[in-house]
């Protein structure tokens, strides 16, 4: 019997994402801070909060394994916030156009039963399109993305600002690297397809 396959996330894009494996699931939004610390690098930033966050859920179900996933965007070593405003999110856009944005994100298994943790961190890297002010405008306007960092959202319309993408998971860019959770839970017994022998 497989056991209860939690994901410590109330975003709808990563659901959509795991959904994709038909692996019945429960959701938990995971209650954290998610201040960096000190002088924490981008990487250990998103290792540290996927684990946190399936850590904060895990309470919950004593016989589990919880999905805990965080993402930041990085340019130039500098992690890439929110805008928040139409005015910041121009800024962004600006500052990303004929460049490339390396996005990076935490992944952990925590099995709740046993106290196993599997964390790893996973990049994925965005080449922008050199952008002008119309296109900039006119996205924005569009989509609004005031809420996401770099100012576009990869899973819509910001598709259409991009050069190309680099990396090993497509998921990954929008927030959940499928290839390497499968390869996690398969370390937990969860394997995906079996053929049956008689």
């Amino acid at each position: 019997m497989l056991p209860t396959l939690v994901l410590a996330s109330s975003s709808p894009w990563r659901r959509e994402i795991l959904d994709k494996l038909g692996l019945p699931y429960r959701t938990k939004h995971p209650d954290i801070d998610e201040t960096p610390l000190g002088a924490e690098t981008a990487a250990a930033l998103v290792s540290r909060l996927a684990e946190e966050k399936a850590r904060a859920v895990a309470p919950s179900f004593p016989d589990a394994l919880v999905i805990g996933s965080d993402q930041v965007a990085v340019l130039d070593d500098v992690i890439i916030g929110k805008p928040g405003t139409h005015d910041r999110a121009k800024d962004q856009l600006r500052s990303l156009s004929g460049r490339s944005v390396t996005f990076l994100t935490g992944l952990c298994l925590l099995n709740t039963k046993t106290g196993r943790v599997q964390t790893e961190v996973i990049p994925y890297q965005v080449h922008f399109r050199d952008l002008n002010e119309d296109m900039i405008e006119g996205y924005l306007t569009h989509e609004q993305p005031y809420n996401c960092a770099g100012s576009f959202r990869s899973e819509g319309a910001g598709i259409a600002l991009f050069e190309r993408l680099e990396g090993d998971d497509p998921n990954t860019l929008i927030g959940l690297p499928l290839i390497r959770l499968v390869r996690m839970l398969e370390a937990e017994g969860v394997v995906l397809f079996q053929t049956q022998r008689s």
